[in-house]
């Protein structure tokens, strides 16, 4: 805690009428601010709460009057002057999450995921949606309705160099993953920023939400919200429970943030109130679906949510490129939750190169939920990095990689190739390695699978019993109503312009701000104030960690073996069961690929060598994909097609056996001129060059005992123009 020097008593007297004057005019101007929030809420609402996006727009689809109706839309954003938009580049579709709020999360700022497509000339289409939900919608119209919305994109640009790239933040992260399931002819590479698929993953301290479901017996509770409301689930509980998270913040830490700094903090604090305070409805049935198959259910990465054809939603019938953005400071979507579903999915880095998938994941340290998708640095940073480095995620080998953003040095080699302050390169990764990124035990998620059974119960009882009270009971009208009266929407009417109490506020801020008066910043009252809001911030953090810890024992306790786990025995672990058939299929699939070690030609050999030099080097660089682009005017006897076929088998056979595959390239590569020439073009593409051209390292002796030759010093590759 910050100490404070006791001035004189003069100097007291002076400095408590100098911060009684401040603390009177900033508490008015705080009070203004709340007046101004309020009719910003309000005036938002009458005008039918559209996105809240940066740039201009133009409304494509309005899905409400599909023959399937739901309440999403579909927006082309219109380009700032001076920003030309190229429509050979790849279209961008970001779909924003239905959590509460409404959309434009992605797009709330020049620098967002929105602005850095834009700046890098692609077609940029959001996703967005209607305050109400259509009466009766379900997940699956607005599945179908946003499948629709990806093929009008397609078909408004047919010279397009690929597929949408579909971005889902949060929320909108598992439907973009479940559409990719359903649809995968349809998608480009897709990014899930923010976006849990693994419900039950996490640690107590860090994921503390994942026990609310078991606390409060289920998901039942989410289904009498609703039917409180009349069939409709008002976002405003989704935001009270994120909220609840951070009381510190919540209760004190932001409003006296804006107290503090009142003279400087009002735009960006208002900018942001005008998308918080906007709450969204979901239908009943939306809500009970969500609740019981993803949050309580945990079913998506399992395969157990069905089509409406009638199948499972299988993750690994995604064809196109999946990448993973999540973070250490955001204790919604922790890693865990981001990631785990891999190692459940696949169980081993082979099945993943099997089905040909390329799957890439980036941690960032520390930034918190909501700023992976509104935080300027994190726009300017990891999201516009991956746009630059979209077409050559396509082009990786198939396997895992973890995506690393680092910024530039003046020694790098080939530096110049890459534009900006940074360099990208991705690291290949197993499964094993996946599960070291958050080592903690798994074996507590045991618990929630005996919670999801207690669950159905429950729900099962209330639909039998309550429910049909309440239908009956419960009008429309009467859950509008109560929507209205909800304290988090009330409140933005008392404070606003519609309360007549509020009426002098304006004239006494604006009188004010003319002759402000701030305490110096060495007022020894203000310092009090300053140690009293950490005094209070840290009280609140105390109990926010011992609510948490209660709870979760609470749950533990409740739920465990010796609770309602004695009667209601989980599942055994997807994991240990995903690993066992991982493994029973690695021992086939080395099998069958026996013969395929010694087949091939000059591409195979091309291939494989290639594949090899990235695992001995651990990861590739962009700048390896941009010499590479530099030099492929010199091999025109590889067609693209039977290049690309060649690196997904020849991954397999390395991630099958690397050995083996060593041993056997000379097989491929038939003579001397081929192999120093597939030689010298992998160690320019992988920048190997000086390792090789040392006599003593390990690599030169190795390329001398395998394959007879030593490579001769590479020339630098061309500038990529």
């Amino acid at each position: 805690m910050t100490q404070t020097t006791f001035p004189s008593p003069l100097a007291l007297l002076e400095q408590a009428w100098e911060y009684c004057l401040d603390t009177t005019q900033r508490s008015t101007l705080f009070l203004d601010v709340m007046r101004e929030r309020g009719n910003i809420s309000i005036a938002h609402a009458q005008n039918g709460k559209p996105p809240l996006l940066a740039f201009d727009y133009e409304l494509l689809i309005d899905a409400r009057s599909l023959a399937t109706p739901c309440n999403y839309m579909l927006l082309r954003v219109l380009a700032p002057v001076g920003t030309p938009i190229d429509d050979t580049k790849r279209p961008y579709i970001i779909i924003d999450p239905r959590a509460g709020h409404g959309a434009g999360i992605g797009g709330f700022k020049a620098d967002s995921q929105v602005g850095v497509a834009l700046r890098a000339g692609h077609p940029v289409y959001f996703v967005g949606f209607y305050p109400d939900p259509v009466p009766g919608q379900r997940l699956q119209d607005v599945m179908q309705a946003e499948a629709l919305f990806i093929e009008e994109v397609i078909k408004r640009h047919p010279k397009a160099s690929g597929k949408p790239c579909i971005i889902g933040n949060c929320q909108a992260g598992w439907a973009v993953a479940g559409l990719a399931a359903m649809r995968p002819e349809i998608m480009g590479p897709i990014v899930l920023n923010g976006a849990p698929l693994s419900y039950w993953a996490g640690s107590d301290e860090q994921n503390p939400m994942r026990y609310a479901g078991g606390v409060n017996g289920g998901s039942w509770m989410a289904a009498l919200s609703a039917d409180l409301g009349g069939g409709v689930f008002d976002g405003a509980h989704l935001v009270k429970n994120f909220e609840k998270l951070n009381p510190a913040n919540t209760l004190w830490g932001k409003p006296y943030h804006l107290y503090a700094n009142i003279d400087t903090e009002a735009a960006r604090y208002l900018e942001f109130e005008r998308w918080w305070g906007g709450h969204f409805r979901m239908t009943g049935h939306e809500i009970e679906a969500i609740v019981n198959q993803l949050f309580i259910g945990n079913k998506l990465a399992s395969g157990q949510i069905q089509t409406p054809d009638g199948s499972t939603l299988d993750l690994r019938k995604i064809t196109a490129p999946i990448i993973v953005f999540a973070s250490w400071g955001d204790d919604i979507t922790p890693p865990a939750q981001a990631l785990n579903w891999i190692i459940d999915l696949y169980g081993h880095e082979s099945a993943i190169v099997k089905e040909g998938q390329i799957i890439v994941y980036l941690l960032h340290k520390d930034v918190g939920h909501l700023g992976i998708f509104v935080g300027g640095k994190v726009a300017r940073k990891e999201h516009a990095e991956l746009v630059n480095v979209m077409e050559m995620v396509e082009s990786l080998p198939p396997g895992l990689y973890e995506m690393a953003i680092d910024a530039k040095t003046a020694d790098l080699a080939y530096s110049e190739l890459e534009q900006g302050d940074y360099t990208v390169s991705f690291e290949t990764r197993s499964i094993e390695q996946l599960r070291q990124v958050d080592p903690g035990t798994r074996s507590d998620e045991a618990i929630f699978s005996t919670v999801a059974q207690v669950s159905e119960i429950n729900d099962a009882i209330y639909k039998n019993t309550i429910r049909p009270v309440l239908q009956a009971v419960v009008t429309s009208e009467m859950g509008e109503w109560s929507r209205k009266l909800n304290p988090e929407t009330l409140q933005r009417y008392v404070y606003s312009d519609f309360n007549p109490l509020m009426a002098g506020v304006a004239i006494q801020a604006e009188q004010i701000r003319q002759y402000r008066s701030p305490a110096s910043a060495n007022n020894f009252f203000l310092s009090l104030e300053k140690q009293a809001s950490e005094l209070i911030i840290e009280s609140l953090n105390n109990y926010r960690d011992l609510r948490n810890a209660t709870t979760a024992n609470y749950v533990k306790a409740v739920y465990g073996p010796l609770g309602l786990g004695a009667f209601f025995p989980p599942a055994a672990p997807v994991e240990e069961k995903v690993r066992a058939e991982a493994e029973q299929r690695l021992n086939t699939l080395r099998s069958e690929a026996e013969p395929q070690f010694e087949q091939g030609s000059f591409t195979e050999g091309l291939a494989r060598l290639f594949v090899l030099a990235m695992h001995h080097t651990g990861n590739i660089e962009r700048r390896s994909f941009l010499i590479g682009d530099s030099i492929k005017a010199n091999l025109p006897e590889i067609d693209p097609i039977a290049w690309r076929q060649a690196l997904e088998e020849q991954t397999l056979l390395i991630t099958l056996d690397a050995e083996r595959s060593v041993a056997t390239l000379p097989k491929l590569l038939k003579n001397l001129t081929e192999r120093k020439r597939a030689v010298e073009i992998v160690a320019k593409v992988t920048m190997l060059a000086p390792e090789l051209e040392n006599p003593a390292s390990p690599l030169a002796i190795k390329a001398k005992e395998l394959l007879g030759i030593k490579a001769s010093r590479a020339k630098p590759a061309a500038k990529n123009t």
